[in-house]
């Protein structure tokens, strides 16, 4: 049977646990864990300011631009919320999103950009794509598809200590669990699908 989410109460008639939820599941969304990481992998593997810049280029065309794309949506009342709870609502925003990072990715190699970063991109472009097609048929997690990838890159990056990253795409599952965006599977689903996306970074980079 399709899971239908339901929609979410007023912040204000929310619970204490289901506000501690709301506020993990918008400050650690897909695009804000998307900009961080491409900073920080961009910093990391330059150690300059003209890698945040490439940083910065790489978080335009993966982070700004389909974020951007989300918020028109809702603005002309395509999509319900900044968060697509209706599964087929995601399928558009995904398949343009999926062509930024594209479009992003032919520029970063024109470019010669530094190859951490270009990686990472088509690591997120991999996700992505994965992620797309479960939508077509399932309403998979991506709040927590990002989440892994985001754990499994920091781990290649930074190595074991980074493991503690993973109580945060922990929190993120909580979040979606307590708020009814998702079931348990899709949570755990979107997990292990970012998580193996991401090995795409280890082959390239």
């Amino acid at each position: 049977m399709t899971y239908a989410p339901p929609a979410p109460p007023a912040f204000a008639d929310c619970t204490p646990r289901e506000k501690a939820a709301r506020l993990v599941t918008d400050a650690l969304a897909p695009a804000n864990l998307v900009v961080a990481l491409l900073l920080l992998v961009a910093w990391h593997s330059t150690r300059s300011w003209a890698g945040l810049g490439w940083g910065l280029l790489a978080a335009l065309f993966c982070g700004a631009v389909p974020i951007a794309l989300v918020r028109l949506g809702v603005r002309r009342g395509d999509l319900t919320d900044t968060h697509i709870r209706v599964r087929r609502q995601r399928l558009v925003p995904m398949a343009l999103s999926l062509l930024s990072v594209l479009a992003g990715i032919v520029l970063l190699y024109a470019l010669r950009a530094p190859a951490d970063v270009t990686a990472l991109v088509v690591a997120m472009l991999v996700g992505l794509a994965a992620t797309l097609a479960v939508t077509v048929g399932w309403q998979i997690s991506v709040h927590n598809s990002v989440a892994g990838g985001t754990v499994m890159i920091l781990l290649l990056v930074l190595g074991p200590w980074a493991a503690v990253t993973a109580l945060g795409a922990a929190a993120i599952g909580w979040s979606r669990l307590v708020l009814r965006a998702h079931t348990p599977a899709q949570v755990l689903a979107g997990t292990a699908l970012g998580g193996a996306a991401a090995l795409t970074f280890a082959l390239l980079r």
